[in-house]
């Protein structure tokens, strides 16, 4: 029985070796440092005037749905903050900017571990769910809509990467808004759901601003940028 036991026990540990870590880097925030019913209004109810047009919105946006926006919706449900490039440069990469990866790495944590808490609050169905002859043309994840995860994560990156290099930071934030809107021609999100998710990433970077681990990380992937951005202006 003891070597049943024994053997039972070596087998687990090796499957679970094998495995992928069930979790991601920590993020830089606790899980109490963000109110979230302080800090987003609720979606619009369901067949209010709102919701019908906001329904609306996602209807036609279907309408006039382009080749080239359906490339962009398919670039941004699997975007990484290095698909900033097209603002920065073809430098800023993954291999290039180790520190800067594992910065984001972290920040990206509490994007996810925020939005999910509040997408569990309000439960609001994807707009496929609510009119069938919405057809996405990207996945449809089984999470609620409000607020949109994915324009709380581009919003929270422009920031950061704002304070990281200032001097682009208009066009940052304007990456961030189209990335958002990526998901209204994706067919996946109303519009008032990329605002929910704006006001969320507000959130989001008003608390890390206020830790100095953050803010030591922004100087350090400064540093990490400096040589590159030499060249640059070289």
């Amino acid at each position: 029985m003891k070597r049943v036991t024994l053997l039972f026990v070596l087998a687990s540990l090796a499957l679970a070796s094998s495995l992928p870590a069930a979790n991601g880097p920590d993020g830089f925030l606790t899980r109490e440092a963000i109110d979230v019913k302080a800090v987003l209004p609720a979606p619009p109810p369901t067949g209010s005037l709102a919701a019908l047009g906001d329904l609306e919105a996602v209807r036609q946006a279907q309408v006039m749905r382009t080749a080239q926006d359906v490339a962009w919706a398919a670039l941004v449900e699997d975007d990484t903050v290095f698909n900033n490039a097209s603002v920065l440069g073809p430098w800023f990469t993954r291999e290039k900017l180790p520190v800067t990866a594992e910065f984001f790495a972290r920040i990206t944590a509490d994007v996810m571990a925020v939005s999910y808490r509040a997408k569990d609050l309000f439960l609001r169905p994807r707009p496929p769910k609510v009119d069938p002859a919405i057809h996405p043309c990207v996945h449809l994840a089984k999470s609620g809509s409000y607020p949109s995860r994915h324009s709380t994560q581009a919003f929270v990156w422009a920031y950061v990467l704002g304070e990281i290099f200032p001097e682009h930071q208009a066009e940052l934030l304007e990456r961030a808004h189209r990335a958002a809107w990526g998901r209204v021609l994706g067919g996946v999100h109303y519009p008032t759901d990329l605002i929910g998710g704006k006001l969320l990433g507000d959130a989001i970077i008003t608390e890390l601003r206020k830790l100095p681990a953050y803010r030591a990380g922004v100087e350090r992937c400064r540093q990490e940028a400096a040589p590159y951005l030499l060249k640059e202006a070289a």
